[in-house]
């Protein structure tokens, strides 16, 4: 952040990131050596509030990076977004891991002993992804917002999931459904807005988006195709770019609702389904239904107090489907690239798209997770 141009680096939503890092720096060097399990706590409380105050960084750059745009080449601004936040993944990926590591260690079912083979999941890590479920539950997550905004009586497109059903991956889920949900959420947009501009009484149901799943050795790709007409000649040079040209304006003021959306995710969207997947359900005394982590990230601490931390994805997925961003495409495509993947898309003027997900399955037996792991835990 430091080299860049000076009058960038004033803008006040990327001051603001700026400050951000510097104060988390500040607060993490004055952290004395973990020498103990209450010295970790307190580590905890430390990461767990920074991971809180950084909530707004994503679409604090975004914007920053939209009324920066004048000021320096697009490829330039690109490459800045895609460094900063591809080490942002990283940071945060350490803190959440260590985050439900702890919590996993304090939970009362944990056994020290207990073979890696007795839990799907290691921290954040889910072992075994099946594609096909995640997919099933983006769908209706995305299929749930869109009712919300288009009204109850909007002809769905169907979203159909073909090819090896049974496919499994070592992931992190909420990265994962943040990619599949933006590509959906896109897909079953673009076919709405299709049908309804084609068909107005809205007789006919409008295409289906095919969603198609290929596991090979190394890889699993999943193709999502709709026929919602494709991408506007207008918006194709900056799909893949954060600098959005013509368009910068309309997206701003889309961008500045989603800093405030952290306040209200609970309202939107009150569980995502990576912590649903991994919560039994009890009933408090009060009769409502309570979520109780089972050491796996985002739950509840072992005092029983508030969750750990809420995903700054989850913030972006829980936003209408019509609150276009400009950003799902990059950012997607910067989460896959992460995880040594990659995310390509063709587009067919007039017709609909094809969007294709690689993922890396990181060795087929999860070799280097679990090997990992156990190292670390000797």
């Amino acid at each position: 952040m430091q080299q860049l141009p000076y009058v960038v680096v004033t803008n006040p939503n990327i001051s603001e990131v700026y400050d951000l890092y510097y104060n988390a720096f500040d607060a993490f060097r004055k952290v004395k050596e973990i020498k103990s399990l209450d010295d970790n706590d307190r580590l905890c409380k430390v990461i767990s509030q920074t991971l809180k105050e950084h909530l707004t960084v994503i679409p604090k750059l975004a914007m920053g990076i939209l009324e920066c745009s004048g000021l320096m080449k697009a490829e330039e601004l690109d490459k800045f977004m895609n460094t900063i936040l591809r080490s942002r993944i990283s940071r945060r990926v350490i803190a959440e891991q260590h985050l439900a590591l702890t919590e996993t260690f304090h939970a009362p079912w944990f056994s020290p002993g207990a073979k890696l083979g007795d839990t799907d999941f290691i921290g954040e890590i889910f072992l075994k992804c099946i594609a096909k479920d995640v997919i099933e539950r983006c769908g209706k997550a995305v299929q749930g917002l869109a009712r919300a905004a288009y009204g109850p009586d909007v002809v769905m497109p169907e979203i159909v999931v073909l090819g090896h059903l049974e496919a499994t991956f070592p992931y992190i889920l909420s990265h994962l459904e943040y990619i599949i949900g933006e590509l959906l959420r896109n897909s079953v947009q673009a076919v709405i807005e299709k049908h309804q501009q084609g068909r107005p009484g809205g007789e006919e149901k409008p295409p289906p988006i095919e969603v198609t799943v290929c596991e090979a050795a190394q890889h699993v790709i999943i193709r999502v195709s709709d026929r919602g007409g494709g991408i506007p000649r207008d918006v194709m040079p900056y799909l893949w770019s954060f600098s959005k040209g013509p368009q910068s304006q309309k997206l701003l003021e889309n961008l500045g609702q989603v800093p405030r959306m952290s306040a209200t995710l609970q309202e939107l969207r009150p569980i995502s389904p990576a912590q649903e997947m991994r919560r039994p359900h009890h009933h408090h005394e009060d009769g409502k239904h309570q979520h109780h982590g089972h050491g796996h990230g985002h739950g509840h601490s072992h005092d029983g107090g508030e969750p750990h931390h809420e995903g700054s994805l989850s913030t972006l997925t829980g936003r209408p489907p019509n609150l276009r961003l400009g950003m799902g495409l990059p950012l997607s495509r910067v989460y896959a690239e992460y995880w040594a993947g990659s995310l390509e898309l063709h587009s067919l003027e007039g017709y609909g798209v094809d969007a294709f997900l690689q993922i890396s399955k990181l060795g087929n037996k999860n070799e280097q997770l679990t090997t990992r792991a156990s190292m670390d835990a000797v």
